[in-house]
């Protein structure tokens, strides 16, 4: 990537920019003085504060660029990105960024130089370097032709690819020249429109890596699917994230929505979910005059207190119907070093057993917290299960269904052809045979009682607290589902779809590898989105946050109390210290409360 020619006191020159550039100009140009969909002409009067004008004796900072750079996360793009450099800055000391969307032109329309300069003359915020990016187009091979426009397609969707677009190109590319702090604290975004919620998703997705978000005129309706954004907030356990919404009331109403009132849905589920959340609305309309009337306030609130870390709220007492949440209890890391585990069971005593299916290992997680070698060169291990008396029951290789012997002996109880799921009941047990597929009941010596047909492939299975129902769920599949169990045979019947489950944007599966509940009936999903809780009507109440970024491989409840949930992402397991009870399967049945309807 080449650099361009450098420029201060914010005027700019396009130097070595290849020509085949010159059309993000002109776009960025036409965003600036009027909407993608049209522009109120009835404007009420926001001056400009003191701030936003150029002040006597304050050192100016320079602006740089503009730098082309193309990119692989989206293909074929190329895009313009300016620097804004504070006078203060030094090599030695790491700056705090701001990343603004849609470029130079949002930068100026905002007076972000300057404003920028006097904040940080007056200490109100830190030496913070700007990033000023635009949308990425991609020229067309073909003369007088439209290039593709991918400013709605990376600033409207949700997903991470946005976030890992800064932090995999941008970001890397500008600290070669600079000196950039890694701290999330000490990273802020912004954008208008489309660039606003662009701006919040990045942080949203990551705020390991961005905790400060500027967003004006907000795009939270339904483009691409950001009308979504309010509920994940209130369905997600707090992030720790600080967040500056202004709107006006005659913002846009259009075929996807209603932006003034899709702010306000938004600004609602934050202040529920207790975020660290400040509000300025409005008159004006879909533009940029009333955010550069308040640009000044705007940083000022959100570097506030600043270096003091941004945290999750509590939300320990939050009516969400589902409480299991303990303030300042996150996920610790157990055990580590492993290559594949794709099992977890606990004993009666609580201990916790987990298998390596690629080193054909079996692993115990004891009382004291260290992970001892239970059994070795067992086969590939897929799902782990105790049955009565500890008997520890497994599916190897896909295919046979065992138990482990206190002796080290393995006993084959059952033989099939895909097991990829197993429960255990304190009389019987239940094995799901995805081939053909259906639910096969068994006694523990591997005799047969029946076989239910299911349908579709299952990849866990578990009862429900009073063992009335079980819970399917599958990685296919958006939706749980439920079928009523004969206690006495184990056969299923009344199956249909029953919980709904959140899915990665634009994904087609819901990664769903595993189940459990607890004493109050709550089911507990292991998904690509977190572990959903579902309330016994299979309505999603809270999205525990995953562990790591690697997809969930299994979960289940431990400790002596069972009030710690396990997870693992194959190579670690983790811990997590929750407000609730976990139920085993191999428990006598209890009837849980009735759920709230």
């Amino acid at each position: 990537m080449g650099m361009g020619m450098k420029n201060s006191r914010g005027q700019w020159q396009i130097g070595c920019i290849v020509a085949s550039l010159s059309w993000v100009l002109v776009w960025c140009g036409w965003m600036e003085t009027t909407s993608v969909f049209g522009q109120d002409n009835t404007e009420p009067d926001y001056p400009l504060p003191p701030e936003a004008i150029r002040q006597e004796g304050v050192p100016e900072g320079e602006v740089l660029g503009p730098f082309p750079m193309e990119s692989r996360i989206f293909p074929g793009t190329r895009r313009n990105y300016w620097l804004y450099v504070p006078a203060q800055y030094t090599p030695e000391k790491a700056a705090a960024v701001l990343i603004v969307q849609d470029g130079l032109n949002r930068a100026r329309g905002w007076n972000l130089p300057i404003v920028m300069d006097n904040l940080i003359h007056a200490g109100d915020m830190p030496v913070t370097i700007g990033v000023f990016v635009d949308p990425g187009v991609v020229p067309p091979k073909r003369d007088e032709a439209q290039p593709r426009f991918n400013r709605s397609f990376e600033y409207d969707s949700l997903g991470d690819r946005y976030a890992r677009f800064l932090l995999e190109e941008l970001l890397p590319e500008v600290a070669k020249q600079y000196n950039l702090s890694n701290n999330p604290n000490d990273r802020a975004l912004a954008g208008a429109s489309s660039g606003a919620i662009c701006a919040f998703n990045a942080a949203w997705e990551r705020p390991d890596a961005f905790r400060r978000v500027l967003s004006t005129i907000g795009t939270y309706v339904g483009l691409r699917g950001g009308n979504r954004l309010a509920m994940l907030v209130r369905q997600t356990e707090p992030k720790p994230l600080r967040v500056f919404l202004q709107d006006g009331s005659n913002d846009l109403n259009i075929y996807a929505g209603d932006w003034w009132l899709a702010n306000q849905d938004l600004l609602s589920a934050l202040k529920w979910a207790r975020y660290d959340v400040h509000h300025v609305w409005g008159t004006g309309g879909h533009n940029g005059r009333h955010a550069a009337a308040i640009m000044p306030e705007a940083l000022r609130w959100l570097w506030r207190d600043w270096p003091q870390e941004i945290t999750p709220a509590d939300q320990s007492d939050l009516d969400r119907r589902i409480n299991v949440l303990i303030h300042g209890e996150g996920w610790r890391e157990v055990s580590s070093g492993h290559q594949q585990v794709e099992a977890i069971a606990t004993n009666a005593a609580g201990d916790v057993f987990f298998a390596d299916a690629k080193a054909e290992r079996i692993y115990q997680l004891a009382a004291d917290g260290k992970t001892r070698l239970f059994a070795d060169q067992v086969g590939k291990i897929n799902e782990l299960a105790f049955g009565p008396a500890n008997r520890l029951l497994a599916i190897r290789d896909g295919k046979q269904l065992v138990e482990f012997g206190n002796d080290g002996g393995v006993q084959v109880l059952f033989q099939g052809e895909r097991l990829t799921a197993l429960t255990t009941l304190p009389d019987l047990l239940i094995v799901v045979d995805s081939s053909v597929p259906h639910a096969i009941s068994c006694r523990y010596d591997g005799s047969v009682l029946g076989t239910t047909a299911l349908a579709m492939p299952a990849d866990a299975i578990c009862p429900t607290a009073d063992h009335a129902f079980v819970h399917l769920v599958s990685s296919g599949n958006q939706m749980t589902r439920q079928a009523r169990l004969d206690p006495t045979g184990g056969t299923l019947d009344a199956l249909q779809p029953y919980g709904y489950l959140h899915m990665p944007y634009a994904s087609q599966e819901s990664g769903a590898v595993d189940v459990e509940v607890d004493s109050h009936g709550h089911i507990y999903v292991a998904s690509l989105q977190g572990i959903q809780i579902l309330d016994q009507l299979g309505r999603v109440n809270i999205n525990l946050l995953p562990p790591s970024r690697t997809p969930l491989r299994a979960i289940a409840f431990g400790g002596a109390d069972r009030r710690t949930l396990f997870a693992t992402d194959g190579a670690r397991l983790f811990a997590r210290s929750l407000n609730t009870i976990g139920r085993s399967s191999i428990q006598p049945p209890a009837v849980p409360p009735r759920p709230r309807l």
